[in-house]
């Protein structure tokens, strides 16, 4: 092997007869940060003005090829050269470029191939296009070079998924040129001689026109104002995409414009705190240490949750003992597990000839004593604190010491269930939400004498589990089901006050919820709540004003939601209604309370329900539930369908102000003085000027 003259400490050339390799080494991901940038360009450049290549292919040493920016200078004033500009240099060589792509080639680091002239994939490659979840464009040609490769079509759906694309698919569209095996030098170096050769053709994408396809363009844009007229990118990637037609330079030009235009968005800002954050909440000495074994684990309850959870450790390659009280339950269970694999299968998660392996991994039984080898049983039957004592009293003297006993209970006292035990060290919450094999949050929940090895292995699970874990302390309902207690109250006193559960939900959505509150009920159940208020209603404040009223009698009349057919709204064969009968009862209820209805706009709904959720919010971080703010964002994002663009309820809360808070809820309070009360921590934030960002460093 010839040698290598650096160009700078991460790029380097190596020269091999009338073939030019330059090779990007910057571990563990090549990130296109400014010295990958500069040595790019400088190298290109001095190529080019020593003529004394042919050809010259770009390919990258270790695990993988450029898998985008860099996020340490995430944030930061750009340092030049500018990505486009580097590229733009690549694409105008006078000699022949081609980029070798191995592992993953994501944003810049696609970008980089499709500014070659031949992109040459090595079988295991996925590309993507990913910046829509940073509330993002493609920013370094992107948007003009994928539709001259491969149609308008292509460009859209990658930018406006971020989804990964797999190595065949990207040669079937045209993204790349050839698909082989092979350490990238060599196929870097065969592949130039290829183009040497006549044996494989060089596509400059400045050469190529977009094909016409103004129909998913009209199309497109027309479902983005219908259905996400509340964000910013996507709409900015449809019109980037558009001045694909153009000239490069002017489409460039149009493309950068728009991506500096989402850059100064507070979505963007909302977007890369939801991405930091996420990495971040783990990042605590709770998480690191040792950890117990993860071998073989046991699931209680064959429901919707128990399966849940049982699904999601066969899909992480864990072997499962599923126990039940009764043949027909756990028949239900394994039937669910099955169709939940079935649609892991179909929704691409797991490959199809893997189901069938999956499944031998479970083993159904009536009997706990089965249980008496397993490293983790997690408990998932109806949230009833005398049944979780009486298991967790049995499993005491069944599993083997150093097992790790865990409750998904949703509200109650950790503390409590540990104290069943003889072993309260191993005892701790692990809150799955459901369905719980798709939603990506894990509450790990501390109890007062949960073992540091046994709560780092409650992290480490979530870990294999593809989850994302939040520590939290024992209280009722711990950070999320807390907070969702409190903010709800909101919904249904705006119910009661005058609006309809139908306007409530639709100022939310229109927000950025997913759904709004009442069609969640519905979705979840409203026995669920409907239970957990009778089992609050002795510990009532009798100053506190209740709003369950209407939820109840909507309850009573065996209307659960979508599981019985109807709730706050009609399920049937089309899109739900407002049950009408409802609004009977709204109509009673605020009667017998003599409740004049009053007008209350879509801003008011946000403003108070905001208010409402980011007040206890502040409570949970002030009284040490939650170890900083950023956890209550991450639990929110991933576990109750808050809008990520928004970066989580107090990262909003930033964006609000303190003072203005403490301005509403002085406000509020003059209706509902019990309710609506400041937080110690909002006032002092009001006063100092401090925010919740602050309090996450």
């Amino acid at each position: 092997m010839a040698d290598r003259i650096p160009v700078n400490d991460l790029i380097s050339i190596e020269h091999v007869g009338d073939i030019a390799l330059i090779c990007i080494d910057n571990p563990p991901v090549n990130a296109t940060g400014q010295a990958v940038r500069q040595g790019l360009q400088d190298a290109i450049q001095q190529l080019n003005d020593q003529d004394s290549a042919k050809v010259i292919a770009i390919y990258a040493a270790g695990r993988t090829f450029v898998a985008g920016a860099d996020i340490r200078e995430f944030g930061k004033p750009s340092q030049p050269p500018a990505l486009p500009d580097v590229y733009n240099i690549i694409e105008d060589s006078d000699i022949p470029v081609i980029a070798v792509m191995h592992g993953t080639a994501l944003g810049g680091g696609l970008e980089l191939g499709l500014a070659a002239h031949a992109r040459v994939g090595i079988e295991g490659l996925r590309v993507g296009l990913p910046e829509i979840n940073l509330g993002l464009l493609p920013g370094a040609g992107g948007t003009q070079r994928v539709p001259r490769l491969s149609g308008i079509q292509m460009a859209l759906d990658m930018s406006l998924s971020g989804r990964m694309v797999g190595a065949k698919e990207a040669l079937e569209k045209g993204l790349i040129d050839r698909l082989t095996n092979g350490e990238p030098r060599d196929v870097a170096l065969a592949a130039a001689q290829d183009v040497i050769d006549g044996k494989l053709a060089v596509r400059p994408t400045c050469s190529l026109e977009t094909p016409n396809d103004d129909k998913a363009l009209d199309d497109t844009a027309a479902m983005l104002k219908a259905k996400q007229a509340h964000l910013f990118s996507p709409h900015k990637i449809v019109e980037a995409i558009r001045a694909s037609y153009l000239p490069r330079t002017e489409g460039l030009k149009i493309e950068r414009q728009a991506f500096i235009d989402s850059m100064q968005t507070p979505q963007r800002a909302g977007m890369i705190h939801a991405f930091f954050g996420e990495r971040a909440v783990s990042n605590i000495p709770e998480a690191k240490g040792d950890t117990r074994p993860l071998d073989k684990i046991g699931v209680i309850g064959g429901g919707t949750m128990g399966s849940g959870i049982a699904t999601s450790c066969l899909l992480a390659g864990i072997p499962v003992r599923l126990i039940e009280v009764a043949q027909d339950g756990l028949d239900r269970g394994v039937a669910t597990i099955t169709k939940n694999l079935e649609g892991a299968v179909s929704r691409g998660k797991l490959k199809a000839d893997k189901k069938d392996a999956a499944l031998a991994m479970l083993q159904p039984s009536l009997d706990m004593n089965d249980l008496a080898d397993v490293d983790l049983v997690i408990e998932a039957v109806f949230e009833s604190m005398d049944v979780k004592k009486d298991i967790f009293g049995r499993l005491d003297t069944i599993c083997k010491p150093g097992a790790i006993l865990a409750s998904n209970t949703s509200y109650l006292n950790v503390d409590d269930i540990a104290a069943c035990t003889n072993r309260p060290q191993d005892v701790l919450g692990l809150h799955f939400f459901s369905p719980a094999h798709v939603m990506r949050l894990l509450e790990i929940v501390q109890a007062a004498k949960t073992a540091p090895d046994a709560l780092a292995t409650g992290f480490a699970l979530a870990k294999k589990l593809g989850k994302v874990g939040v520590l939290a302390q024992v209280c009722d309902g711990f950070i999320g089901n807390r907070i969702l207690a409190h903010y709800l109250k909101t919904a249904s006193y705006l119910v009661l006050d005058g609006a309809s559960p139908q306007q409530v939900d639709d100022a939310l959505e229109a927000f950025g919820f997913a759904m709004g509150p009442h069609k969640v009920g519905d979705l979840a159940g409203m026995d669920i709540g409907w239970a957990n208020r009778k089992r609050m209603a002795s510990l009532r404040d009798p100053a506190e004003r209740y709003g369950g009223d209407i939820a109840d009698r909507i309850c009573e009349n065996g209307w659960f939601g979508r599981k019985t057919g109807q709730g706050y709204y009609i399920y049937g064969q089309g899109a739900p209604v407002p049950n009408p009968e409802v609004a009977t009862i709204i109509d009673a209820v605020r009667a017998e309370k003599g409740i004049t209805p009053q007008q209350f706009s879509d801003q008011d709904i946000v403003d108070r329900y905001m208010t409402a959720m980011i007040a206890e919010a502040t409570r949970v971080v002030e009284d040490g539930t939650a170890k900083r703010p950023l956890d209550v964002d991450m639990v929110f994002l991933f576990g109750y369908g808050f809008p990520r663009h928004r970066g989580g309820p107090l990262h909003y809360a930033d964006t609000i102000g303190a003072k203005e808070l403490v301005r509403r809820i002085t406000e509020y309070a003059k209706e509902d003085s019990h309710y609506w009360q400041v937080p110690a921590l909002l006032e002092k934030m009001a006063a100092d000027g401090s925010t919740f960002a602050d309090l996450n460093k």
